[in-house]
């Protein structure tokens, strides 16, 4: 075996062990809840109990949405490349992200393109879930009561797609990772939040499939601002 083929046989190993660590958390969850709830006569009780199983249930469904997105998204599945709207990839992700920030009271913020409404080429539900899932990361990590301002810029051949949160941040020496699948810079706040750990690696090959790229500006404490940038339909790159 070569030594590049060892490399990914790893990969594939700690990818494995990792998911099979974040679904057991849930999946254990669920049965320890149930059994408390089989003996449970009390209302408000078994009322809260059901929350809690409803919400472990969610968790674990959320994670295997992820992993066979993601999993479509890596083996280059066909895509269904259209003129798409900005815009309405935007409205589209923004509702989708709704209940995880109405659930920490966070309000979304959309400002629309100054100039001209823009378009690009490419399918339109990866767009929507890359979009979804930046603004869902920004609301998980954002504090309570806070804002999360989603924009759109016109960069003379590109569009940019920015949301930007005052959240806790993220270190600088954790920057270059957390576009690798299942990495969290800490492991308290998966628990905090419930996130699958899977979102901007989707985000970054949604990015790649669309001839775009990703990235993230942050500083710990000081929130954070996610980038992405697509290049528009019709209009020759110069560069």
């Amino acid at each position: 075996m070569s030594p590049s083929a060892g490399t990914l046989e790893a990969v594939r190993r700690d990818f494995v062990a990792n998911v099979s660590h974040e679904l057991r958390t849930p999946v254990g969850a669920l049965a320890l809840l149930g059994e408390a709830l089989s003996g449970e006569t009390d209302p408000i009780v078994v009322s809260r109990l059901a929350k809690r199983i409803t919400a472990e249930a969610d968790r674990a469904a959320r994670m295997i949405e992820d992993l066979l997105d993601l999993s479509s998204i890596e083996a280059g599945g066909p895509m269904n490349r259209r003129r798409v709207s900005v815009g309405a990839v935007v409205s589209a992700a923004v509702e989708r992200a709704q209940p995880s920030a109405t659930l920490r009271s966070v309000r979304l913020v959309v400002s629309a393109p100054s100039l001209h409404e823009a378009f690009v080429e490419g399918d339109e539900a990866q767009l929507v879930s890359a979009v979804a899932n930046l603004v869902d990361n920004a609301a998980k990590y954002s504090h309570l009561d806070s804002a999360v301002d989603v924009s759109v810029d016109i960069k003379e051949t590109d569009v940019e797609i920015s949301v930007r949160d005052c959240g806790i941040g993220i270190p600088r020496d954790d920057l270059e990772r957390i576009f690798e699948r299942i990495y969290r810079v800490a492991r308290a706040r998966s628990r905090d939040t419930g996130g699958t750990g899977l979102g901007l690696s989707i985000v970054r090959h949604i990015a790649t499939n669309h001839s775009g790229a990703v990235s993230v500006d942050s500083s710990e404490g000081q929130g954070s601002t996610s980038t992405l940038r697509l290049p528009m339909a019709g209009v020759e790159p110069n560069r």
